[in-house]
């Protein structure tokens, strides 16, 4: 199973707004980088994705579930853009920071850290279960 991180600003769609659209999900649209969209190809249905609220918080908030492989993104005017479906699973009992995880020598490699830019990124399962852990979730 791959891991995925998925970001989103919280006063444009926040992890409140996920849970809000439930066990459905809600299609992931809007992404026009051509390294996160081959990300969004990759996902599979069942795969474990973090929520990050990136500017204002700065944390992995939650978990969440790919429920539907990508798709044309209806958004896109043009372009191969694409979109898959994503749910909430449950809440991070403890946010992770990116501060936190920037001085956390076992996330040294993560993407996160390295590149806070990208949009949607590949977790490893060691991070997985490292931010789990901090976050006060089971992996």
């Amino acid at each position: 199973m791959a891991y995925w991180l998925v970001k989103s600003e919280p006063d444009v769609f926040s992890w409140d707004d996920l849970v809000k659209a439930g066990q459905k999900g809600t299609s992931w649209t809007g992404v026009r980088n051509h390294g996160a969209k081959l990300h969004l190809m990759a996902m599979k249905p069942g795969e474990r994705v973090f929520y990050y609220h990136s500017n204002a918080d700065k944390a992995v908030v939650g978990i969440g579930e790919i429920v539907k492989a990508a798709y044309p993104d209806p958004t896109a005017e043009s372009g191969p853009w694409v979109s898959p479906d994503i749910r909430a699973i449950e809440p991070l009992k403890t946010p992770v920071t990116l501060a936190a995880a920037k001085s956390d020598p076992a996330l040294k490699d993560m993407v996160l850290v390295n590149n806070t830019r990208l949009s949607v990124q590949p977790v490893s399962e060691g991070e997985w279960k490292h931010i789990c852990k901090l976050g006060g979730v089971k992996a």
